[in-house]
């Protein structure tokens, strides 16, 4: 009987799994299939006669164009480098360093970190870059972001920076290794995947943004990507959505490939340091 009850718990469990798992697919289904769909819906369908005509129609819109392979580059890779170097260096140095109170430090500010981007710090942010000549700038929308994802990258990397055995930088230490030279050589190769991790998270929240941007930014030439999709909207502010699902097609496309890069450079098996 025991048997039997826990076959059929284990069958529930898959039917409600792959239930849950649905709605995450057909998502995905629809922007695999509307892309080469002359006329779409929302629903899924199998197009009897796949054409790459809403692609030369994307690629037609210059505007659209620079915004995805230009601008969202800039602005996504520069936060991705910024927040990687600054949270790399920031968290080797709360780890190693002995300062009162730097647990609550960091929690402080993961705190402050949820406001920053938020819609209530809009305002605040948008008068300091516009008293730093910022506005209307890609430095200016990296600068907020880092800003924003700052903390909890920083929250994150100390877990890697942590697990590092201090016998190793003492073992430097004693043959005359500079400071420098052990986090270049001993402690750097050992936090790489955490530095990855942190890179691919910022990365992925800098390519999506959308408030940060279309607030700080005016000039339509500097808007990203997110900005940009309006464009393939009617007059009428109907979205048209052979091009809109086109669009969204290359848009995923450059976080999918980092993803791949990624998963092939370190396979995903993300660790910090080796224990000892």
């Amino acid at each position: 009987m025991r048997q039997y009850e826990s076959r059929l718990s284990k069958a529930f469990m898959v039917l409600f799994a792959l239930v849950f798992a649905g709605f995450f697919a057909v998502p995905l289904l629809w922007l695999l299939t509307a892309p080469f769909t002359p006329k779409t819906t929302l629903a899924v369908e199998i197009p009897a006669n796949p054409t790459l005509e809403n692609f030369r129609k994307v690629f037609d819109n210059s505007f659209a164009i620079r915004a995805l392979f230009r601008n969202n580059l800039i602005i996504a890779g520069g936060a991705m480098l910024m927040v990687s170097t600054v949270a790399t260096l920031a968290s080797y140095g709360l780890s190693r360093t002995r300062l009162p109170g730097k647990n609550i430090l960091v929690y402080v500010l993961m705190l402050f970190s949820s406001v920053v981007g938020g819609t209530a710090a809009m305002v605040p942010l948008f008068l300091l870059a516009h008293n730093l000549g910022l506005i209307d700038t890609h430095l200016g929308v990296i600068l907020v972001m880092t800003g924003g994802l700052l903390p909890a990258a920083i929250f994150m990397m100390r877990d890697f920076v942590d697990s590092i055995p201090r016998s190793y930088e003492e073992a430097a230490i004693v043959c005359g290794a500079s400071p420098l030279r052990i986090f270049r050589d001993i402690a750097f190769p050992l936090i790489r995947p955490g530095v990855a991790v942190v890179a691919i998270w910022t990365f992925v929240n800098a390519w999506g943004a959308f408030l940060i941007p279309v607030v700080m930014l005016r000039n339509p030439k500097n808007m990203p990507a997110s900005v940009a999709l309006y464009s393939f909207y009617s007059e009428a502010g109907t979205p048209i959505h052979t091009l809109v699902a086109a669009y969204a097609f290359l848009y995923g496309i450059p976080v999918l490939v980092l993803y791949l890069l990624v998963n092939w450079r370190f396979g995903f098996r993300f660790f910090g340091g080796i224990k000892s």
